[in-house]
């Protein structure tokens, strides 16, 4: 992943790159905010930290001029703690704010947390809802429907359904269902998983089909 560092002092940029390469980050630096505008323009960044007061443009006017092409993720670093400029900073899109001095590494574990936030959206995003024919299954809200109606699951069977189908079409081991689904603590037998299996597809009705057993081997959920 890549980041993108600004900052007119040069000591501050060279210490955020240590800890950022360190931890397996691609760096680029800017000096300046018209620096980083450009850059923003040709590149594609995972995220800028980028600081507040500086020459030629300023950090919250370079950061609106960066919001018109991209919602890249923007830590903001200031020597000022002021609220006034943690609210302008958030109004215009930051997603964190840093006073200085600061800690590297606390930075950098800021940093790892809202790209962590960013994938996990993402995951969402990308599929938050699964639909076959009368079928609908919806992960975020955990809910699983058939023509409309409600499918009235208990929580396990909830999480049993909802693995087998994010991997759908692939050959589940009952092994890898209950470590997964249970957890690898779980000191039940294979029984159990049987008998989740059973309920979801009394639940399911017609789609019960789309949860094959694979004899010798576990289950497949196949749409």
């Amino acid at each position: 992943m890549k980041l993108l560092v600004v900052d007119d002092e040069t000591k501050i940029r060279a210490i955020i790159r240590k800890y950022a390469e360190f931890d397996g980050f691609e760096v680029d630096e800017a000096s300046d905010g018209m620096q980083a505008v450009s850059k923003c323009r040709l590149e594609t960044y995972d995220l800028v930290i980028m600081d507040c007061m500086m020459p030629e443009l300023d950090g919250f006017s370079a950061v609106c001029e960066i919001r018109k092409k991209s919602d890249v993720p923007v830590i903001m670093l200031s020597a000022r703690g002021e609220e006034y400029d943690k609210i302008h900073g958030f109004e215009l899109g930051i997603d964190d704010y840093v006073v200085k001095p600061f800690s590297p590494r606390e930075l950098m574990l800021r940093v790892q947390a809202i790209l962590s936030r960013g994938r996990k959206k993402d995951e969402i995003n990308e599929e938050s809802v699964f639909i076959f024919e009368d079928l609908k299954v919806d992960f975020a809200a955990r809910i699983v429907s058939i023509r409309g109606k409600r499918c009235d699951l208990s929580p396990k069977e909830y999480d049993l359904l909802f693995y087998l189908v994010k991997n759908r079409n692939l050959a589940l081991t009952r092994e890898r269902l209950i470590s997964e689904v249970w957890g690898y603590d779980f000191y039940g037998d294979d029984r159990t998983l049987d008998t989740h299996i059973k309920l979801l597809r009394k639940m399911l009705g017609e789609y019960a089909r789309l949860i094959v057993t694979l004899r010798g081997v576990g289950y497949r959920f196949e749409a």
